[in-house]
């Protein structure tokens, strides 16, 4: 019997990969970030899950993979994978990150790039004190882009849960986000309401649920429960979605701070039309590699 080749060992299906990874947060909001240029990835929906689980993986709250663009007026592609294993449109905290592992990489040496993502293109700049300013693109409210089923791009909508009707702002910063105003975020239904939201059938692809305390017009508390990750730390969409929501019901003024459990985010939006820009930190915690059973193979012709 012949033995298999030192090659077709190499190139099995079957072989436990090493892939290798950084962890990186933006205000308590938890990545890990993977490295799609200098090594091909094919991560199936329960690998990312397994990747992101707390026990049995790194752990996370979302899985960015970094790959090169589609289209020639972008520098990166940007994938995100929420620790359900369910691929999303948008990330905020996670693009802040973005910025910094691709320069700490040695992907790019500029400070200020163009990322194309499944829901639009997001423009993520290094400042000069480590902070990163993202511009999010703009707002949408027509509920077909949100996707919402609802009448109109109006600033509030009724939603009944459990026989209880709730005031919500439906809109989209690339994803989708229902945003209620609540007297004390601290004592928010975020946990058992937030799981109800994001189901809702008027959002057919699911939902982020935020809880916004106004505490004067140019400061909010905030807590969000993401769809397919629960309640994080901190949101960045969910605090776009959060001024831009507070902004248009008269009870903010641009800029804002969004003061999360993780820390505080600045958002800016000038009005109908403009794009909403987010300023916050982001760091890394730790560089490693993961055992999986996943296709991650070498990639080839990079030159």
């Amino acid at each position: 019997m012949h033995s298999a080749s030192p090659v077709a060992a190499v190139w099995s299906a079957d072989v436990v990969a090493k892939l290798k990874f950084t962890k990186m947060q933006g205000l308590g909001n938890d990545f890990v970030v993977l490295d799609g240029i200098r090594q091909r990835i094919d991560l199936a929906p329960a690998q990312n899950a397994r990747l992101a689980d707390r026990h049995f993986g790194v752990g996370c709250d979302q899985v960015l993979i970094v790959e090169r663009p589609s289209r020639p007026d972008v520098d990166f592609r940007y994938r995100i994978f929420n620790a359900d294993g369910g691929e999303v449109e948008q990330c905020g905290n996670g693009a802040r990150c973005f910025v910094h592992f691709v320069r700490d990489q040695r992907l790019t040496g500029k400070r200020s790039i163009r990322v194309e993502t499944r829901g639009g293109v997001i423009e993520p700049a290094l400042e000069a004190d480590g902070q990163v300013r993202v511009d999010m693109g703009v707002p949408r409210f027509e509920p077909a882009e949100i996707p919402f089923v609802g009448d109109g791009a109006a600033v509030t909508h009724a939603l009944e849960i459990g026989g209880v009707t709730l005031t919500i702002s439906a809109l989209s910063m690339g994803n989708p986000h229902a945003v209620q105003v609540v007297p004390d975020v601290a004592t928010a239904p975020v946990v058992v309401q937030g799981s109800q939201l994001e189901r809702h059938p008027h959002f057919p692809q699911g939902v982020n649920a935020g809880y916004m305390e106004i505490v004067d017009r140019a400061n909010i508390r905030l807590r969000v429960w993401e769809r397919g990750a629960g309640e994080t730390l901190a949101c960045g969409t969910g605090a776009c979605a959060a001024v831009v929501a507070g902004i248009r019901r008269g009870l903010l003024d641009s800029p804002a701070l969004v003061r999360t459990r993780g820390g505080t985010l600045t958002i800016r939006w000038d009005g109908p039309g403009k794009p909403v820009l987010m300023t916050g930190p982001a760091h890394t915690v730790f560089e490693g590699e993961w055992q999986s059973d996943a296709t991650t193979k070498p990639a080839r012709n990079q030159g």
